[in-house]
């Protein structure tokens, strides 16, 4: 069985108001300023940095940034939160930009996954498997945990209400749900991206040796902005593949309809709707989480997962089982320290206790909004975090290592010590997730065709011949 590289893929919301409030700025518009600084510095829209992640401007004009290849658990933490801070600072910047120009607009960007419209934008995971991993059989398998994880690392909604003959499961007035992206799923597993967008991508991209690797591409999650839900999504997820991927049996879950379930999954707070199987039996979400929350204590019971962050998966599956806990109990706010959709939940709450608005307040809209306002002080979650009030994985000075260095223990560390050496050297290179290459063609191209490789002679040898 192989280690497990991981990485995430965050898109981000945009938008801007004027001095007075009002919207001043179009959502390209705000691209244009945005990467403005780093067109200046790349000559793209489209790069990789020296940290191994990828920044780019996506369909939609939302900026986009892949961590780096990372196989440890916090360390993706780190470097997740480390791409909040890089497009932060291209918000600043670009505000810097629009007031030298006389236009008084400030900038938002929001780690969510829906806007005022209804459009939906992702957060996707990347889990390495082998090669003899059949995708679509083990993708399969997965379905049932990912329709009802967003009961563990939902990042919450209010829901509007959707009238009689609309959608999936029609709502007569606004509720409140555990996650953002359930409601744009529209398939289990396919080679779709937004076509059809399903829960999991099967299409054939590793980015690595094809005998050898593939990827599991999920694309369900929801953005989060708690570091212990971020953690507990990707190990989690990880756990079970790699339990399924080692042969572990389980009580046969095929969930007869996905898309109708996760979007009935995610409106039922109690965690206890029932759900079809495909034996015609029903389950609820509660019911298939513990299923596989007792599979993989079972698994880790029987040495499964002998690695240097052990203790971080214990962790995990403690909080697992104790938010499933508080799901079931209905005692939300003792996990609202941890889970994103309980810490807005609780905000919410206390609005309506002191207010009495309805969940159709636009108050209450604004603080489902301004939570992942990722610009520190100002969106609600940075300030939950600054009073201690939500719960850490990594420090800030891990976070501000991640912005700037790669991954020691995987290829990244090659890919980031390449393109430092280049800018230094002033050599025009273009670099992708496996190629390494400089511009005018008088050095080899080098392809990191191996995740695990950090050490390579021939980066060494290509790196030493950019100042000649």
């Amino acid at each position: 069985m192989i280690r497990r590289i991981v990485g995430i893929e965050t898109e981000f919301g945009v938008t801007s108001t004027g001095a007075g409030g009002s919207r001043t700025l179009g959502a390209d518009e705000i691209a244009r300023y945005l990467f403005r600084p780093v067109v200046e510095r790349w000559r793209s829209s489209n790069v990789f940095l020296e940290n191994g992640s990828r920044l780019y401007l996506d369909v939609g004009s939302h900026p986009e940034y892949a961590t780096a290849e990372c196989d440890g658990l916090r360390q993706l933490v780190a470097h997740d939160r480390a791409g909040e801070r890089i497009v932060d600072d291209l918000g600043l910047r670009a505000e810097q930009a629009l007031a030298a120009e006389g236009v008084d607009a400030k900038v938002y960007l929001f780690k969510n996954n829906t806007d005022s419209v209804g459009n939906s934008y992702g957060c996707h995971e990347n889990y390495l498997l082998d090669r003899a991993t059949q995708v679509r059989s083990i993708g399969t398998a997965l379905l049932p945990f990912l329709v009802s994880r967003q009961l563990i690392c939902g990042a919450g909604k209010i829901l509007p209400g959707t009238p009689a003959g609309v959608g999936l499961g029609e709502t007569p007035g606004p509720t409140y749900c555990f996650s953002q992206r359930a409601e744009h799923m529209w398939d289990g597993v396919s080679s779709a991206t937004t076509r059809s967008r399903p829960l999991i991508n099967t299409r054939d991209e590793p980015h690595a040796d094809s005998a050898r690797f593939r990827r599991m591409h999920v694309i369900v999650g929801d953005s989060n902005m708690i570091e212990t839900s971020t953690l507990l999504k990707v190990a989690s997820t990880r756990l079970v593949l790699e339990m399924l991927e080692a042969g572990v049996e389980l009580r046969p879950m095929a969930v007869s309809h996905p898309v109708r379930a996760i979007r009935e999954i995610s409106r039922d707070l109690t965690g206890t709707r029932p759900v079809t199987m495909t034996d015609r039996t029903t389950m609820s979400a509660l019911d298939i989480q513990r299923e596989f929350l007792a599979a993989v204590q079972r698994y880790l019971d029987s040495g499964g997962w002998e690695r240097d962050d052990r203790d971080v998966v214990t962790d995990c599956v403690a909080l697992w089982e104790r938010v499933l806990d508080a799901v079931e109990s209905g005692d939300h706010d003792s996990i609202a320290g941890d889970v994103d959709w309980a810490a807005k939940l609780r905000l919410i709450r206390r609005v309506q206790d002191k207010t009495g608005v309805d969940l159709d307040h636009p108050r209450l809209a604004q603080i489902d909004l301004t939570y992942h306002d990722i610009r520190p002080g100002r969106g609600l979650h940075s300030v939950l975090e600054r009073r201690g009030l939500v719960s850490r994985v990594v420090d800030d000075s891990a976070v501000e290592h991640a912005r700037a260095v790669a991954p020691e223990s995987t290829r990244a560390a090659l890919r980031g010590r390449f393109i430092t050496a280049a800018r230094a050297a002033g050599r025009g290179h273009t670099v992708d997730w496996v190629h390494l290459k400089v511009m005018d063609g008088t050095l080899p191209t080098v392809s990191l065709t191996d995740p695990f490789a950090n050490e390579d002679p021939r980066v060494d040898d290509l790196i030493a011949a950019l100042g000649r």
